[in-house]
Parts: C-alpha cells; structure tokens; sequence
C-alpha cells in the first residue's frame, strides 16, 4: 500500500533517527555504562562465564515465579530447584532481594569482558543485561511488583493482571493433571494461596504507607473481579471443575482415587483460597476511600520521572511526552483521511467518522448473535482467518515456527477487566499451544469487520509467529528467547496487521479495511490519550470521551482500555511508536538496497534476532543491509 504523505514524512523521522544514530550506537552504550557505573555501587568480579551468568539470571528470576516457570514449561533443572507445588512471595523484603539480585546480575554481564566476539554475542551481552535490568524494575520506585511479562507494574492489585489474576489463569490453563503426584502439586499449590495473598497485602500496606495510591477505576475494577472469584459455592469454583475435567483424563487412577483428590481440592478451596480471597477484597475495599481520583500516574510520588522511565522502557523512545502526544495527533488526523474516503465511497456521509463508526457498529449484518451459536460461529471465524493468512504469508515469510496457536475465550470471571484480544505464549516443550484469546462479554464490541485485523494482531504474522519464533531460537539464553519488550512486540503485531493489507487480504473488502484502519486510529488514539492522562492531567472521562468520539468504538471496549491505560502508564505507547520504527527501517533498507531488497529476508532479519530494543533491531538490520552490498 503506498503511504500517504503525513504518513511518509513520519517514517522518514523515524528513520532518519535510525540513520543518524546507527554509528553511534556503540558510543551511546559506552557511555550510558559509563554514566551507570559513576552512579552504581562497585560490583564484585565473578568467575561466572557469561553464559552462566545468563542462566543465573534466569534462574534467579523463576525461583521467585515458579507459576510463570510452569507457565513456560520449564523443567526443575531449567529453575535451578523444583517448583511446581511452589507458588510466590510478595512482600516487600523478598521483592527487594529479588530486585537486588537481578541488578547485580546484569551489571556484572554488562562489565563482562566478551572475547573474540560474534555480533550475536555482542546482541546477547546487550539484551540480557538489559532485560535483567528491566525484571528489576527501576532503582528509585520501590513500589509495585515485578511481571515477568512488563517488568515493574505498578500496582499488585488492579483489574487486569498482577499475581490474584494471573496465577489462577496459570494454574487452570498451563498447570499439567496426567498423573497422581502432578495432581498433588495443584493441591499444595492451592494450600499456599494463603501465605501468598498475605504477603500480597503486605506489599500493598507497603506502598500505601508510601502514599503511592492506586487510582479509584483501579481498585473498583479490582474489587469487581475478587467479589466475582469468591461468588461461587467452593465445590463450583473453577479450580474444581478445572481439577475435575484434568483428573477426568488419568485413566491411571480409580474412581475411588479421584473423588478422594476432588475432596482435597474442594478442602483447599474453602478453608485456604477463599480465605485468603476475601481477605485481600476487605484490605482492598479500606484502599478504596483511599484510592485517587486522578487517571494519571503524576499524581503519583514522583510520577513524572516515573512516567518517563515508563516512555523509555515500555514505549522504547526518548521522545518526551509532549512529542508522543503529537505523534498520535497527527497519525489520528492521517488514518482519519482514510477511513472517511472509504466510508464516502459506502455510502455514509454523515457525521464524524467516529460517529459513523457507531452507526456502522449498529448494524446487524456486522454484528454475531448474542449467544452460545454466535460465539462459536465466531470462534470458527477466526480460525478460518488464522488458515487463509498463513497460507498467504509464505512468500514474504520464510521461516515457519514450530509451535501452534489456538483460539479462546476468555473465562468469564475475568472478561470484564480484560482487553478485547491478548496472547498468551506456548510451553517450551509445545505441550501447550499459544493462545489467542477473545473477549465475548460484549457481542457488540466484537463487529465482524474489525476481527481479521485482530487475528492478524494477536496470531499470524503477530504476537503468535512473533513469540513463538523467538522460542524457537534453542540457542538463545532463555530471557532471550521471551523478552518481552514492549514496543518490539507490540510494533510487530501493528507492524502486521498493515502486512496483511499488503498481501491483499481486504481486497473487495473494503468494510474490513475500515476495521484495519480502525485498529490502527485506535493505536494513535493511545497515544493522545496515554500521554494526555499520564503528562497532560486529563480526567478518565475525558479519555474516555476523546477515544469513543474519534474512534466509534464500542463504549464496553473504550472504558475497559482507557482503565487499562491508567493501571499501565506507558504500555499503550508500544504500538505505533514501535510500528512506526519497523516501517522506517524497512523503508531505509528498501532505499538502501534497491532492487537487492527481500521482503522476506527483512523479515528474518527482524524475526529470528528475537525481541530486541530497538536500538539493537536498528543495529541488526543496518549490518544486514551492509552485508547485502
């Protein structure tokens, strides 16, 4: 697809940064080290190898999420220690010795002397200390806890993630029940719900006696889900029946076995996790008259800094706020352009393209029934997507993953909090497929125009072929093999939902390039309103408004993102900054190269290196080109 001109001028600033800076990259590193060793304290000399510091840093991190050890697959060799009845510790202290521990691992791999170096040793040495880094969160905010999937979140307890969500959906969807003892592993699991969620609630004394308070939308959300966990008579609770579906399958064990097990399980249920649930509801519902009514982190101690450090590590830019604000600005104004050319050509003329987004939105030939057959027809749908665009892809793709990807829904207790679309990855061992989750609370919210672009987003050639590509590189250390920098990784998914356009998949299909186009004004649209909420002092109600009026989305969806946003200052930023840097990369190759330019090659380039900081994906692809001359 040609570009327009606003869209061609922001790419070549993009990558005439890129250019500018490509000779400079090794300078830029040597002194931030520079800068970092004045202000670090000496760190003591190792007769660790690199690569054992890598594992170190590894194992050092999972020892301390061993539920994200069986997320991933891991074996207890790969941790370092056994620990699939273990879950976590959050209190204050264990997560300020996890994130001493992980500081001075990476200082010590970033002053590690390398030796004859290859440029994959030079990238590994970069991104493992940096990612290290990012798992140790930044030195001066102590507060939140660390996510192995966005380093430092800020707050424990929120709607849509930390340890209360995510490691319940672990253990329903990753923790394996083929055999007796692995079905004892759940049950002690379930047995340390209580310490954990206590040493949850000391983590959040800790940073309210700190004064870092979590905004009103934040704790409301969150109690809406932990009320929701508990609603239920113990033996109906979703840890039973997913129990007793897992059992079910273990033709090893008798009736007599399995009941018995089912008992422990229910036992648990009730007198250690509903406990300890409705524990962290009251300490929760205290915060409430506590809570801020301000969206934005700078209302925060030291908010501003901390937003900042959000614009570098999740957004991977030195832009400042005002600029991104801007940028999204300006790509809302361009995407507008083009939606409303198509929506003149249909037929609506009406209006502002957001209000005939809504109007479109209205119509029942775009919309499933709301029901059990339109759910799945629905699903269907999108596996039916999943099959045309890998067919389509392999001219410009040549590396093909191992891993599989499946389609689902989310589970019921947890849709209200979450997006309209996530991915989580596969086990190591492919055990466990990646999955492609879809959010079906609001039939309406999920318009059949706009759900090719989510599947090319979430699965081919997204977050799935992205992801499990990266797991694929066995000779990566293992951090590498997952990192999840945000920009990288949301860029791509961006990145290929206009590769898809390229491949001809909305041709005579001009409502699905609207949904594109959509999807795309959506991620400009964030960063208007990321940094209006985070630096520009906007009210959550003005958020609100500003994405529903100019992208005409459904209401369900808007003011579950813009909640999302105010609990992840920053992470909304990764989408288009890092689309926009890929797209100007490929545009600087194509301008370098001429007809030596491979698609498909850039691609690899892109892919196989794994998810990198931009400045190492700007490094990569420039000694690409230079070999390709």
């Amino acid at each position: 697809m040609r570009l327009t001109l606003i869209s061609s001028a922001l790419i070549a600033a993009f990558a005439l940064t890129a250019c500018d800076k490509a000779s400079d990259v090794n300078t830029n590193q040597a002194q931030t080290k520079s800068v970092a060793a004045k202000k670090a304290a000496p760190v003591e000399q190792t007769d660790l190898s690199v690569a054992e510091l890598y594992q170190q840093a590894s194992q050092t991190l999972f020892k301390q999420r061993a539920p994200e050890a069986t997320m991933y697959g891991l074996t207890a060799k790969d941790v370092g220690q056994e620990f699939s009845e273990q879950l976590a510790d959050f209190s204050p202290e264990n997560e300020a010795k996890l994130r001493q521990k992980l500081t001075t691992i990476s200082k010590k791999i970033s002053n590690y002397q390398l030796a004859n170096a290859s440029n994959t040793d030079v990238d590994n040495q970069q991104v493992m200390a940096g990612i290290t880094q990012y798992f140790a969160g930044h030195e001066d905010f102590s507060i939140g806890y660390i996510d192995v999937w966005m380093g430092l979140s800020p707050f424990i307890v929120n709607q849509i993630n930390g340890p209360l969500i995510d490691i319940p959906r672990i253990m329903q969807n990753d923790q394996p029940i083929t055999t007796e003892q692995e079905a004892l592993n759940y049950i002690s699991r379930l047995g340390k719900f209580g310490d954990m969620i206590a040493s949850i609630e000391k983590k959040l004394s800790f940073d309210t006696a700190q004064n870092w308070l979590p905004p009103k939308s934040t704790v409301t959300g969150a109690l809406r889900y932990l009320k929701g966990f508990t609603s239920v008579e113990p033996k109906a609770h979703v840890f039973v029946s997913n129990f007793t579906d897992k059992l079910a399958k273990i033709s090893s064990l008798s009736e007599q076995q399995k009941q018995e097990l089912t008992a422990q399980v229910i036992e648990k249920v009730t007198s250690v996790v509903y406990p300890a649930y409705q524990s962290i509801t009251q300490a929760t519902e205290q915060l409430l008259s506590k809570a801020r009514s301000e969206a934005g982190v700078w209302a925060q101690p030291n908010g501003e800094a901390y937003y900042q450090e959000a614009i570098r590590q999740l957004g991977d830019s030195s832009l400042s706020a005002d600029e991104i604000h801007q940028v999204g600005l300006d790509e809302v104004k361009r995407i507008s352009e083009q939606m409303n050319k198509i929506l003149v050509s249909e037929g609506y003329k009406d209006g502002s393209v957001g209000a005939r987004m809504v109007a479109l939105n209205e119509e029942e030939r775009f919309l499933y029934a709301d029901s059990q057959a339109g759910r799945e027809q629905l699903l269907a749908d999108l596996n039916g997507y999943i099959d045309e665009i890998t067919l389509k892809m392999a001219p410009v793709f040549k590396t093909v993953p191992s891993y599989k990807v499946q389609v689902r829904s989310f589970p019921v207790e947890i849709q209200d909090g979450a997006p309209g679309g996530q991915y989580s990855p596969p086990s190591i061992d492919g055990s466990k497929p990646g999955i492609y989750w879809i959010n079906l609370r609001d039939m309406k919210a999920n318009p059949k125009f706009g759900l090719k672009t989510l599947t090319y987003h979430e699965a081919n050639p997204g977050h799935h072929w992205q992801i499990a590509l990266n797991m694929d590189q066995a000779s990566l250390p293992f951090l590498r093999r997952i990192a999840p920098y945000n920009a990288y990784a949301e860029g791509w998914a961006l990145y290929s939902e206009k590769v898809a356009s390229e491949l001809g998949l909305y041709e005579n299909d001009p409502f699905g390039d609207l949904g594109r186009l959509q999807a795309e004004l959506f991620r400009a649209v964030r960063l208007v309103v990321d940094t209006g909420m985070h630096h520009k002092r906007w009210t959550r109600e003005e958020a609100i408004a500003y994405m529903s009026d100019v992208t005409g989305t459904a209401e369900s969806d808007v003011v579950a993102e813009i909640e999302r946003y105010i609990t992840w200052p920053g992470q909304a930023l990764g989408y288009k900054l890092g689309m926009l840097k890929i797209l100007s990369l490929r545009e600087h190759a194509k301008a370098e190269l001429g007809e030596k330019f491979d698609l498909s090659a850039f691609h690899d380039v892109v892919l196989l290196g794994g998810a990198v900081p931009m400045a190492v994906l700007e490094r990569n692809v420039n000694q690409w080109i230079k070999g390709q001359l």
